[in-house]
């Protein structure tokens, strides 16, 4: 069968086929469509934390994944002792610089601390025995023997530590001395007198009593150390502040008196002692 003639455009095709191709507007362009990328795997959560947040992360990172916190933190130098605060040793020794000078200053306040402590150790000694009698306790100790120079009828010696002050000592005049000696040395650190006949002021009055006084106290290794004392002539107790080691014996030597007169002796009501405890 023979083939078939190809079927001629129509007119109107024909007239378009054969007008001229006008512009063309240029297209526009299309954003890229996102691609969606499979998410990572999380860091392994075994990981040193973050001394932050506590956020476990990857060994070797220096920073936390989640703060951004620095995760190798440096270690704080350890403090140094008090006596490393004090110039010159308050710088930290480095590589032995000034190593020298400071030994050197050490050794030199190490000797003149020793020198000042054998020219002044008297001193030094006083002071520190002075703060321990403020600071420490004190406590009465009874003589273990009494004496005295001369002692008027009926007043003797032992009535000045007997504990009651309507009973005296009576000396006969003036410079008779009272005698209290002690069996173990002490720390004498007070003495309270009661002077006169009797603390009541009107018997107080009929009677002589002494105003001034001195106090010789010797130690055990044969020192004497004497004081001037004065006394205030009214009834009561009056204290005399010591301050003496190693007392062994105390004499109180009447040097004034008030109230004197014929058949009146010097009367001294009572002597008592304080060591500190």
């Amino acid at each position: 069968m023979p083939a078939s003639a190809p079927t001629p455009p129509s007119a109107p095709e024909a007239d378009r086929a054969d007008e001229p191709i006008g512009a063309v507007q240029p297209g526009r362009p299309v954003a890229r469509r996102p691609v969606v990328r499979p998410v990572a795997a999380d860091e392994a959560p075994d990981g040193p934390p973050c001394p932050a947040c506590g956020t476990p992360n990857l060994p070797g990172r220096k920073f936390c994944r989640r703060c951004a916190a620095p995760l190798q933190v440096r270690e704080q130098p350890a403090a140094l002792p008090w006596w490393r605060t004090v110039w010159p040793f308050r710088r930290r020794v480095r590589g032995g610089s000034g190593r020298a000078l400071r030994r050197t200053l050490l050794v030199l306040a190490v000797a003149g601390l020793v020198l000042a402590g054998f020219l002044f150790f008297p001193l030094g000694r006083y002071v520190f025995e002075d703060v321990r009698d403020k600071l420490g306790g004190t406590a009465e100790i009874s003589p273990t023997g009494v004496s005295a120079s001369a002692a008027a009828p009926g007043h003797p010696a032992s009535a000045a530590i007997d504990g009651l002050t309507n009973k005296y000592w009576g000396a006969p005049a003036l410079g008779a001395s009272l005698t209290c000696s002690f069996g173990t040395p002490f720390r004498l650190v007070g003495i309270v007198v009661h002077t006169g006949v009797s603390k009541e002021p009107q018997e107080f009055r009929r009677g002589a009593r002494p105003t001034r006084a001195d106090l010789i106290v010797t130690t055990e290794d044969g020192k004497v150390h004497k004081k001037a004392v004065t006394f205030n002539d009214k009834p009561g107790k009056q204290t005399v502040r010591m301050g003496i080691s190693d007392v062994r014996s105390v004499e109180l030597v009447l040097r004034e008196a008030a109230g004197q007169g014929e058949g009146r002796p010097v009367a001294v009501g009572e002597v008592e002692f304080f060591r500190r405890t």
